[in-house]
């Protein structure tokens, strides 16, 4: 689970809008090479209940998401929420992205300008994305 999530439950809100802008984003990278596959989709629902999600939340944070990325022509909005976070729940949404992008065996420029934008966003380290994508590819062979 992420570290970053509360565990108060008068903070649940906070929680769902969380995940809800997280689950955002990893959609925004599916979608952005115009081919949402089932297997991008288990990726993020894969992340989500890692997150701490599952059953009915999980089903509704996916479709408020959907709904949210499709209203949505900027990243910067789903990209907030994550920036304050600790470093290693950062990771693992990196981790999740990188999933979702190779899930078709290759990367595209679109998919590549989405990760050297979001490193920037979220105040991440170019060679720590550059060294998950590498964990990423080298799995997938």
């Amino acid at each position: 689970m992420f570290t970053f999530l509360k565990k108060n439950p008068k903070d649940e809100t906070s929680d769902t809008d969380s995940a809800v802008k997280i689950a955002a984003l990893l959609i925004h990278a599916a979608k952005i090479d115009e081919n949402y596959t089932d297997k991008e989709k288990e990726i993020i629902k894969k992340t989500l209940v890692d997150l701490g999600l599952d059953g009915k939340k999980l089903i509704e944070t996916i479709k408020n998401a959907e709904k949210l990325e499709s209203n949505s022509n900027q990243i910067l909005d789903f990209t907030k929420e994550i920036k304050g976070i600790d470093e290693n729940s950062k990771k693992k949404i990196v981790e999740s992205l990188w999933k979702i992008i190779y899930s078709d065996d290759e990367s595209d420029i679109y998919e590549t300008n989405l990760m050297r934008r979001l490193t920037g966003l979220l105040y991440l380290d170019k060679k720590i994305v550059g060294d998950i994508k590498e964990k990423i590819k080298l799995k997938k062979k």
